[in-house]
């Protein structure tokens, strides 16, 4: 924790040494299952907690710092003097209080078609509703059915979505019991044929995962259920809604920016600089290939 003078907490630096040998490498908590990571402070008090965030790398000791997933607009390399390894994009749909008709609007012919069209035509033919997750009582079985569906859309391919299934069902009770979840399902003649996960907080809206029916996919379950998620953000008056990591060609179908993330490294001391070097243009590193490969 960064306290000003006054004690008055300005900051978090979500910090672990994440391996000691042969060099020291710090990292943020949160990478590989996070899109966005970093500090937790104001804008207005980037430059100070940057200058926190070197002096706790040397409380560490660390021999290389990897910042993974910082928002390319703080400008956290800049400020830390620190090399960008990687940049990811991760499109946005600003809201900012307009509404659904507003949005459809600014939409082209084609996709405002596709958007109206498809929805209709499954609720003519079959029996649809859209559920969101509301209690304890049915996150269990409703995690089951997310997970399900994930499968199903990948085959049963181990993704790292459910690599780590076991930390999402444990942050979904936590993101639940504070509202921040927001697990819709959208079922057909009873029985759920896709799912949007994704989390709620601070006015923005994130899409983290989904999953579907294949069995389905002529009817794009999958996009209906989206659909309904970017409506549920304008209704609900929201900031923003996130896309995160990753630059599918869907996104950028209803995105209006894109800020991206990046990776950065800071290495202290001659070995780690030539340890990162090496790893940043070779992607050999024993070290740090693991932290910085595709």
């Amino acid at each position: 924790m960064c306290r000003s003078s006054a004690g008055q907490l300005v900051a978090i630096l979500p910090l672990y040494l994440w391996r000691g040998r042969p060099l020291r490498v710090v990292r943020l908590v949160g990478h590989h299952v996070g899109d966005q990571l970093g500090p937790i402070c104001r804008a207005s008090d980037r430059h100070a907690v940057s200058e926190a965030l070197a002096a706790a790398l040397a409380r560490f000791d660390a021999d290389v710092f990897v910042g993974e997933h910082l928002p390319g607009d703080e400008e956290w390399g800049a400020l830390l003097g620190a090399k960008v390894l990687k940049r990811d994009a991760s499109p946005t749909l600003r809201v900012d209080g307009a509404s659904w008709d507003d949005f459809l609007a600014s939409c082209s012919s084609n996709l405002r078609s596709q958007i109206r069209v498809r929805e209709r035509r499954l609720a003519r033919k079959h029996d649809i509703r859209f559920r969101l997750t509301e209690s304890r009582d049915e996150l269990e079985n409703d995690l089951d059915t997310l997970f399900a569906l994930h499968r199903l859309r990948w085959d049963g391919e181990e993704t790292t979505f459910a690599k780590y299934e076991a930390f999402h069902r444990d942050f979904a009770a936590c993101a639940l019991d504070r509202g921040w979840l927001r697990l819709w399902f959208l079922e057909i003649d009873d029985q759920p044929r896709a799912a949007w996960y994704g989390f709620r907080f601070a006015g923005v809206q994130s899409y983290y995962q989904a999953g579907r029916d294949p069995a389905w996919d002529r009817s794009s379950v999958g996009s209906v259920v989206l659909m309904h998620s970017i409506r549920d953000a304008f209704a609900d008056g929201l900031s923003e809604y996130r896309f995160l990591r990753g630059d599918e060609p869907y996104k950028y179908r209803f995105a209006t920016s894109d800020q991206g993330v990046e990776t950065i490294g800071l290495a202290r001391g001659l070995a780690s600089r030539a340890a990162l070097a090496a790893a940043d243009m070779a992607r050999r590193s024993r070290v740090l290939k693991e932290v910085i490969s595709p």
